[in-house]
């Protein structure tokens, strides 16, 4: 028989060790910590960016290149029926490994995200900017083939109208808007391009463009301009800016548009009265019927989150081509 001191020690010995291992088991009444949810951008808030660190690349091929490009005479006349042997062509400073495609493209179904600033900088240009923008997405949107979608901003982006082929949505998606408040333009243009062009499934080959009205002013965005160009750049879209600074008078924020533009192969428009708005709205539509394609893998490439910059020259010096500047490739 054991003594009553060795019984007492069994005792307390299983007592410490019953409470040791409730300690380790999970309650029955208390449920599992729910894992961690990437951080979600609140619809018509700025985008949350870190700028610590780099922004992420979204890219669907490693090792072959799209680039649309116009060609324009001396008199600006779009030039449609140029070929192939008629360019050079440097990726990263060196002729393509191999072209896969070279086209004149016409054609193309259209993704188009039309970006107006709301400010109360603009308030006294307003309608007549509206009724213009009304009139270019019924030259431009067809309605089977092409898709747009409204986005106005202010201190914040309101997407007025998501992607539609429907004309009458994407005119209510304009009516809407009105204007009020600051500017966080870097912001929308950053969110366009990263949340709807770049995000759109597609089952063939289209053409990504952002027409974007305002006088280029920002004091809200929390993303940086560099940050909303580079953007642009990997969603491979080409941005047209239209001014509505009429002072005749260039400043900081019409130098922004024209970068944006330049950087992403699109156009920058200073109209100098309100009838040269929907003029430059005409002029958008005919180019982006009336531009080249060509598809070509890189020599020397390298997956390495680089951006490599991009020549396009005629070679007729009485031709000039209008092209991004260049892509940034995924880091593998």
């Amino acid at each position: 028989m054991y003594s009553k001191k060795v019984v007492a020690l069994l005792f307390v010995f299983t007592l410490v060790c019953c409470s040791a291992v409730a300690q380790t088991m999970p309650s029955a009444t208390q449920p599992p910590a729910p894992a961690p949810t990437a951080n979600a951008v609140a619809p018509g808030s700025a985008p949350a960016v870190d700028d610590t660190l780099p922004i992420q690349t979204y890219q669907t091929r490693t090792n072959e290149v799209n680039v649309i490009f116009t060609v324009t005479d001396k008199h600006n006349k779009f030039i449609k029926d140029l070929k192939e042997n008629q360019f050079k062509i440097l990726d990263n400073n060196k002729p393509p490994r191999q072209i896969m495609n070279f086209s004149a493209e016409t054609d193309l179904p259209l993704r188009v995200g039309l970006l107006i600033d709301a400010s109360n900088s603009i308030r006294d240009r307003f309608l007549f900017e509206q009724d213009a923008a009304i009139e270019f997405l019924h030259q431009i949107i067809r309605p089977k083939t092409d898709k747009a979608f409204v986005l106005a901003f202010d201190e914040v982006w309101d997407l007025t109208q998501d992607f539609t082929g429907d004309l009458d949505k994407l005119t209510k998606g304009v009516k809407v808007i009105r204007p009020g408040g600051g500017t966080a333009l870097w912001d929308a243009v950053f969110y366009a391009c990263r949340d709807k062009l770049m995000k759109e499934r597609e089952t063939g080959p289209v053409r990504k463009a952002i027409i974007l009205v305002s006088d280029g002013d920002d004091n809200q965005s929390r993303v940086l301009r560099q940050e909303a160009i580079e953007m642009a750049q990997r969603a491979g879209v080409i941005v047209y800016t239209i001014s509505t600074n009429l002072s005749n008078n260039p400043d900081e924020g019409d130098r922004s548009l024209k970068m944006l533009a330049e950087t992403t192969g699109g156009q920058a428009f200073f109209p100098f009265k309100l009838q040269d708005v929907a003029n430059a709205f005409h002029d958008i539509h005919e180019e982006l019927r009336s531009q080249y394609s060509v598809f070509y893998k890189p020599d020397n490439f390298e997956a390495n989150g680089l951006f490599r910059p991009i020549q396009i020259v005629a070679e007729s010096k009485k031709y000039r081509v209008r092209a991004k500047k260049g892509y940034y490739v995924p880091r593998q």
